[in-house]
């Protein structure tokens, strides 16, 4: 017979603390239970619907995710499993790819539309299900489904493990930035015209800072981004430039940065006052306010840096730094502001001595595996082209032409349905082929005098498989087939190494000596130089189908970009497992 047990009201009173501490803070839980973190799973829903937003005095019917503008803050530990619920209630059909997570064995979750996955349909839901593994810093979601990622995109916060400090001093506040832009027109209503006329794309109206135009733009001064500060104190600014075809310099007047982070890797801390970044590209800084309030407000400002032919959206976007507690014999409306300088819009040296100065930790805690040694070399060609006008159509691109865009004179072709799905079931057959070009197969002066043929090959969806563990050496070469423009390059699954650049065309026998093979900076997306080259190495240790692309729309719409296929390894944890039962079907 069983007997019950008195409680005292003392130990009673601290079982129920426990408990609501369990409750409010279940991390806290996981954590204390286990003497090493190993992380808990966090879910989010995505309700894909459309909202109406205005901006601009003008208002628009935009795709977003949960009516927001950005999207909503996605927050994780490392070692944490994300599993997000993607409900699509919108007409279009779309896709979420998580920028710069690594996704071991989870390509399925990658999320760019017919590559890893068929874009999820209206009415119908898919659940993102992937683990943060070796990866601490910032990130970013957005949709990777023709032009919907102009609204539809938001942060991806990796906090340290528990107990696991950040390589510098702990920030007194850390503060999310998302560089953007605003189209008064529908963004996928603009590429469409574009691709049926030839022409170059319209282009945005204005530049945001969280979805806020600021006072330069007419009509706008309501809308503008604000970033209070107290004096004597250090704050962690998370840069991301969400844009869709703008590199973007960033600003804050009499204030200076220092840089700790790129795309989610630790780099060795170095001061500037101008930071760049490239669509796709995070970078966390250190903003250290000054000792004392100042009689003053300080715009920080964001406007493109731009190499290439044609239009771009040549505006700036403000914001304003203010100190709290201002002088008692002041008012915020009358106080002095002041403007930051940035570099000109074709400002080159300035952008190539700022990506010099990146390096990575490359200490004990934080090594840099950069491999030693190349089981395969590879050279890609990357810039635009044209393809020949149809018949009976009158065409807006270079001399009657329609822009194109391609890597190795190749440009690619989505197919109709998704290539991991292809590979995994080997149903590759008249979805795509694995003949993709190691290099260039007509090679020319790159950088110098184009030559008189601007088509590229086009209508084909090629990709280059290896094996699992191979040690890659990729050259990008941009070209001047149609004016020389700095492209930013985004490899999915992978980080890799920037291991050289340079102006000019790569020279093979030469440029390899100078290659930082010591402490070369970790990125996910990085900027072919304009006029020049950049050299990056990885270790395919990631099972399945990878998408690498050029991170301005336009260029992705007009066929930049490619897939590499790595085969599966050995051993079971060097597999792609089969897909999930949720998987979008085409």
């Amino acid at each position: 017979m069983a007997t019950s047990i008195p409680i005292s009201p003392t130990i009673l009173v601290a079982f129920l603390f426990v408990l609501s501490c369990l409750w409010v803070f279940p991390e806290a839980a996981t954590a204390t239970a286990t003497s090493k973190y190993r992380g808990i799973t966090r879910h989010y829903t995505f309700n894909v619907r459309l909202k109406n937003v205005t901006r601009l005095c003008h208002t628009k019917s935009m795709v977003t995710v949960n009516g927001k503008f950005p999207g909503p803050r996605v927050v994780a530990r490392e070692g944490d499993r994300l599993v997000v619920k993607v409900i699509n209630r919108v007409p279009n059909n779309i896709s979420i790819h998580w920028h710069g997570v690594r996704q071991l064995q989870s390509g399925w979750a990658d999320g760019p539309s017919y590559i890893t996955q068929c874009p999820i349909q209206t009415g119908q839901s898919y659940v993102y299900n992937f683990t943060i593994v070796g990866q601490r810093g910032t990130l970013f979601w957005h949709a990777h489904f023709q032009w919907l990622r102009a609204t539809v995109y938001g942060p991806l916060i990796i906090f340290p493990k528990h107990n696991a400090s950040y390589p510098f001093a702990k920030p007194h506040k850390e503060v999310t930035i998302m560089l953007g832009e605003w189209f008064n027109a529908d963004p996928e209503a603009i590429i469409q015209q574009a691709l049926q006329t030839g022409a170059g794309p319209n282009v945005s109206e204005a530049y945001t800072f969280n979805g806020l135009p600021g006072p330069l733009y007419n009509c706008s001064a309501k809308d503008t981004y604000k970033l209070k500060v107290q004096p004597g104190k250090t704050y962690l600014l998370r840069l991301i430039n969400a844009a869709l075809n703008d590199d973007l310099f960033f600003s804050i007047a009499n204030h200076t940065f220092t840089v700790v982070e790129a795309d989610a890797s630790y780099v060795k801390p170095f001061e500037t006052n101008i930071l760049l970044l490239a669509p796709g590209q995070t970078s966390n800084v250190l903003l250290k306010t000054k000792p004392n309030t100042p009689n003053a407000k300080f715009f920080m400002l964001a406007r493109p840096y731009f190499t290439g032919m044609g239009t771009f959206d040549n505006t700036t976007v403000a914001g304003i730094l203010e100190y709290e507690n201002p002088s008692p014999h002041s008012s915020s409306s009358n106080l002095a502001i002041f403007k930051p300088s940035l570099p000109p819009i074709n400002a080159t040296n300035v952008v190539a001595n700022f990506t010099n100065k990146f390096r990575s930790l490359a200490s004990t805690r934080f090594p840099a595996n950069v491999p030693q040694t190349v089981d395969k070399r590879f050279f890609f060609t990357v810039g635009l082209g044209t393809n020949p006008c149809p018949k009976n159509q009158t065409c807006q691109g270079p001399n009657g032409t329609k822009f194109a865009a391609s890597v190795n004179n190749i440009s690619f072709a989505l197919p109709t349905t998704a290539l991991l799905q292809s590979y995994f079931f080997a149903k590759s057959n008249g979805v795509y082929t694995t003949d993709f070009p190691n290099f260039p197969l007509h090679p020319f002066n790159y950088t110098g005098t184009p030559p008189n043929n601007t088509f590229v090959t086009n209508g084909t969806t090629k990709a280059i498989v290896i094996p699992f563990n191979t040690s890659v050496e990729l050259v990008m070469q941009d070209t001047s087939i149609l004016g020389a423009e700095s492209h930013p390059l985004h490899l999915h699954g992978y980080n890799f190494y920037v291991v050289g650049q340079g102006f000019g065309n790569f020279d093979p026998k030469k440029d390899p000596a100078k290659f930082n093979l010591v402490d070369p900076v970790e990125r996910n997306t990085v900027g072919v130089p304009s006029g020049g080259w950049v050299a990056i190495r990885f270790l395919a240790d990631n099972p399945g189908v990878w998408f690498m692309h050029c991170h301005f729309d336009v260029h992705l719409s007009w066929g930049l970009g490619m897939a590499w296929i790595v085969l599966d390894g050995e051993l079971p944890n060097q597999k792609l497992p089969p897909p999930p039962s949720d998987l979008p079907k085409c």
